[in-house]
Order: C-alpha cells, then sequence, then structure tokens
C-alpha cells in the first residue's frame, strides 16, 4: 500500500485528499505539527508528498529543501500560488509536478497514480530514520545532522542502523555484534567497543555529543528518555 504525506493546512482540503487517497487504496496521513514536517515525514516515510507552499512557520519551499536534502520522494505541490514564477520556483527546488487550486480531486488523483507507478514500478524506496533530529538514510548509508551530512564506513552504518531501529530500546552487544559480523569465527568483543568509540568521535566532531548511551554489561541505544541521561 503506498504511503502519501500531506502537507497541507486547510482542514478541507487536506482532509477531501485524505479521503480520495484511501479510496484508491492509498495510506494518507495529514501532517499536523508544521513545526516539524520532517519529523512526520521520517516517521511516515512516505512513497508521495503533497506539499501546499502557504504552510505556518515555514513554507512549503522551505521544506521542499529539507526533504530533498534526504530523499528523492516524488513531491507534488498544491498552491494557488499558481503564477509561472512559484512553478518554476517548486520545480527548480526539486518538485516533480504542480497542480493549481481549485483543483479536480479525479486530475489529482491521476496525477498521483502515475507519479508512482513512474517512481515505483522499477525501483524500490529506501527509508529514513530519525531519531532526536538525526536522520539515517539507509539508501546511501550516511547521517543527516542539521546541514551536515556524515559519510559513514559500512560498520558504522550498520551499528546506526541497528541502534536506530530499536530507538528507545538497548541493543544487546550481542545483537550488534551479530549484525555487523555475520560469521561462526570467533570476534573480540574489544573490536566492536573500538568501532563504537570511532562512530563515537566521528558523530562528536560534527557536533552530536552524547547521541549513543551506554548501558554498563547490557549494550548501547539511542534516543533515550532524557529524564534518564
Amino acid at each position: 500500500m503506498y504511503r502519501i504525506l500531506i502537507v497541507e493546512d486547510d482542514p478541507g482540503i487536506a482532509g477531501a485528499i485524505k479521503n480520495q487517497a484511501e479510496m484508491w487504496n492509498m495510506q494518507a496521513h495529514i501532517v499536523g505539527d508544521f513545526r516539524d514536517v520532517l519529523a512526520e515525514f521520517a516517521t511516515l516515510n512516505p512513497h508521495l508528498v503533497i506539499l501546499d507552499i502557504s504552510l505556518p512557520f515555514f513554507d512549503g519551499y522551505h521544506w521542499c529543501r529539507k526533504i530533498r536534502e534526504l530523499s528523492n520522494v516524488p513531491i507534488l505541490f498544491l498552491s494557488s500560488a499558481s503564477d509561472n514564477m512559484n512553478i518554476i520556483m517548486a520545480m527548480n527546488l526539486g518538485a516533480d509536478d504542480f497542480i493549481a487550486k481549485p483543483f479536480d480531486l479525479n486530475v489529482l488523483t491521476a496525477k498521483i497514480q502515475a507519479m508512482l507507478r513512474r517512481t515505483y514500478d522499477f525501483s524500490g524506496s529506501a527509508p529514513v530514520l530519525e531519531c532526536r533530529g538525526v536522520f539515517l538514510d539507509t539508501g546511501d548509508e550516511t547521517l543527516l545532522f542539521g546541514e551536515k551530512r556524515i559519510a559513514l564506513t559500512k560498520n558504522e552504518y550498520r551499528i546506526l542502523l541497528c541502534l536506530m531501529e530499536n530507538r528507545g530500546k538497548v541493543t544487546s552487544r550481542e545483537k550488534l555484534m551479530e549484525r555487523l559480523w555475520k560469521t561462526e569465527t570467533f570476534i573480540d568483543e574489544n573490536t566492536l567497543t573500538v568501532n563504537v568509540n570511532r562512530l563515537r568521535k566521528k558523530l562528536e566532531a560534527a557536533g552530536l555529543t552524547d547521541f549513543i548511551k551506554t548501558r554498563v554489561g547490557v549494550g548501547y541505544l539511542v534516543g533515550a528518555d532524557p529524564s534518564e541521561e
């Protein structure tokens, strides 16, 4: 089932799009917090984003830029600001299509279906994992924090992938070692410690201090409750 993220602050329009999408067997989610659209984007990991230009706090162009830093997901702008300048700006920022308000729901549905077919009939989508404003792109195996994109080694990526898949929970050292070295050959536990410490230094250099927490004798975690830190 395709997942659609609707970034539209008009409840009537957003609700109509959601109902139409669900009629065509799509899962649709309307953004609730316009201060942090990226968090809801990462949680849903949508196949397509419908984005208005005029939004509270930050406009659609801002969120288009932010999404493009993380993903190549199709973006469809939907706006009453449909003059040539706005259309050109939207496309230059990475939008895939633009529909002017008012619009016909059937035309919108046809465009959505065409974009989904073009994008996913021949390729899959790589999810983006989020934890406290840190985004792990599983497509190119990099970490995005603020304006910084951090390159990761294969082992660093596997460590973060395992921890962020289980964010908020302790991941045992044994599980991490199994994910890193899928082999029957014995691996010294100190090797894992060395890898985690190298990763921590790389994250600290990028401004991410204490992102990975240690639970002595148990394992590691990210996304701990601040009251526990």
